[in-house]
């Protein structure tokens, strides 16, 4: 809005210093300002809604003792950072550009699908919420419009089905017809996961902000034409808006940051993060990263392949042995360590430790080529 606003201003009137709103740096700033105070701003009044309509979080009966303190605990936060991501994007990218409607309305879809199983837990005391077929609907249609629009649409058309190959150079790869289930399971996993790492207070969010940093300066460079050169990826006219799209995630997620970590004020709860999970896939996809995903996103991917490994190690034990046996005290992984002892902040910040070290290899990995 503002995009259009001060570009009409400078190409008519012409004032002096107008012609900054064009900057993607600039108004990626203002994105990531804009949506810390309005997330700052809504927190509070947003938790207390919630508080007065008594939505707090249930824990399940077979999770870590320590969690029934929190139970009562105001859900749903992801409607705050729903708002401040929406607001910022709307205001300072442009919104005509393909790669910042895809990734807004998938972001925004997933966010619903979230806040009706939210709803269903919390305010109508279905245990398990919306059914699982359904909320995987959810995500294969997002996959599906994502995925189809890339293939099919003329301005993807030079790599419509290819993405970069980690640590290798002059070298994509080539999903050909598979390309649409690709990104439709790629978009399934990334939400499902990061809502499998919304264990802990602060964990999803705080892991999230590191890895979209990242992602901010891998948009930026592969929408510019002699960074892109120069690292030898691929270039992709106009991905660079997506760089305005993740300052706003950041500047949400630090706002939220500030009432979700220990103890938590507000939980997001499904409704922010499948909306961040697949914000997180849905930008990988846009600027052909797909296979750097299980690197960024590694705490994701260690946090939902521990999941993996334990149903499927029970499964296998119960049918030979007669009983189901484990691999993990608990899963998912931050849930093993808690039932180790370690307390809840040594958890959390050794898990963002280790999304720096991820984050640094993965922009590392344009170079090591």
């Amino acid at each position: 809005m503002f995009y259009y606003l001060f570009d009409y201003i400078n190409e008519v009137f012409g004032p002096p210093g107008f012609n900054i709103f064009r900057y993607l740096t600039f108004r990626s700033a203002l994105a990531a300002i804009t949506a810390l105070l309005i997330s700052l701003y809504f927190g509070p009044k947003i938790i207390s809604l919630l508080q007065k309509k008594q939505i707090g979080e249930t824990i399940r009966k077979e999770g870590p003792q320590t969690h029934h303190l929190k139970a009562g605990t105001p859900t749903m936060g992801g409607i705050i950072i729903l708002i401040s991501i929406s607001i910022p994007v709307l205001l300072w990218s442009d919104v005509k550009s393909t790669y910042i409607i895809l990734v807004l309305i998938g972001t925004i879809f997933l966010g619903l699908v979230g806040f009706v199983d939210d709803y269903l837990k919390v305010v109508k005391k279905l245990s398990k919420g919306l059914i699982a077929r359904y909320k995987l609907l959810g995500q294969i249609f997002v996959g599906l419009i994502v995925g189809s629009a890339i293939y099919y649409l003329p301005e993807f058309s030079q790599y419509n089905s290819e993405t970069t190959l980690p640590f290798f150079k002059n070298l994509n790869f080539d999903f050909s017809y598979f390309y649409i289930p690709a990104v439709i399971f790629i978009i399934t996993a990334t939400s499902n996961a990061v809502n499998i790492t919304d264990g802990l207070d602060g964990l999803a969010i705080g892991s999230t902000i590191i890895v979209m940093l990242a992602l901010a300066v891998i948009s930026y460079v592969s929408g510019n034409v002699i960074y892109s050169d120069y690292l030898n990826i691929i270039y992709l006219p106009g991905a660079g808006e997506l760089t305005v799209f993740i300052a706003a995630i950041i500047g949400a997620g630090l706002g939220f940051l500030w009432y979700n970590f220990y103890p938590a004020q507000i939980f997001m709860g499904d409704t922010g993060s499948l909306a961040l999970g697949g914000a997180f896939g849905i930008t990988a996809i846009l600027i052909k990263k797909e296979l750097l995903i299980p690197i960024l996103g590694g705490i994701y991917f260690l946090e939902i392949l521990s999941v993996v490994i334990q149903t499927l190690y029970f499964k296998y034990t119960k049918k030979k042995y007669g009983e189901g046996r484990r691999i993990f005290k608990m899963a998912p992984l931050h849930h093993h360590f808690e039932m180790k002892g370690w307390a809840e902040p040594k958890i959390v910040i050794r898990f963002y430790i280790l999304t720096i070290i991820f984050a640094i290899i993965s922009l590392a990995s344009f170079k090591i080529r």
